[in-house]
């Protein structure tokens, strides 16, 4: 369990909303985020979701296996995507704050309080809320959101990754790997790469 951040925060809140991302430094696909709520005074005690944790420190199969579980415990979560074409257009910052904040809309109920891992965020919904850095290994909620920001993106890019093939996106997800970079020098950019996004290897400028 990481809920010693929450516990305090629980006196005031009845429904905390943990906020997290992916996919901001990929060079194709969407940023997607995603908002869950549990219930108030959640304990994950005896459940798979012990394994809880920043989804960057566990495995593809533990995050596979912890998404479902999570949607199932969560009073409730939402995901949201903002494609490649708009974070061309208002830069990877402002479409990560716009994934964000989709994702509360999106949400069955209005929270009280929203946790965002890291140390920016802009809203216009009147929300209270708090930046944590590392958040998503400090706070249950927030290491939930990016779990299930993760695994949908990631299902995301495998179904790229069958659409353009030459690319190898089930694997590398987009990222900048020696694979992806050498794809694009020999085939060009596909339609879902993020054309803001320059590379110095191929002789690109910003």
């Amino acid at each position: 369990m990481i809920t010693d951040y929450e516990w305090p925060l629980w006196r005031d809140a009845k429904l905390i909303c943990g906020i997290d991302e992916a996919g901001r430094g990929p060079l194709a696909g969407p940023v997607v985020a995603a908002a869950v709520i549990f219930p108030r005074f959640f304990r994950a005690g005896g459940t798979v979701l012990e394994l809880l944790n920043d989804s960057k420190q566990l495995s593809a199969r533990e995050r596979t296996m912890l998404a479902p579980a999570i949607k199932k415990a969560a009073a409730c979560w939402a995901v949201a995507e903002v494609e490649h074409d708009i974070i061309d257009r208002i830069n990877i910052l402002q479409a990560t704050m716009l994934a964000m904040n989709d994702a509360v809309i999106s949400l069955p109920t209005r929270p009280d309080l929203l946790l965002v891992d890291g140390n920016r965020f802009k809203t216009d919904l009147s929300i209270p809320y708090q930046t944590i850095v590392k958040g998503d290994s400090k706070v249950f909620s927030i290491a939930a959101a990016s779990v299930l920001a993760k695994t949908h993106r990631d299902e995301l890019m495998v179904a790229y990754g069958t659409q353009y093939p030459h690319y190898g996106f089930e694997r590398h997800a987009g990222y900048a790997t020696r694979a992806h970079v050498e794809a694009i020098r020999q085939h060009g950019r596909c339609p879902i790469h993020r054309l803001s996004f320059k590379l110095r290897q191929l002789g690109e400028k910003p």
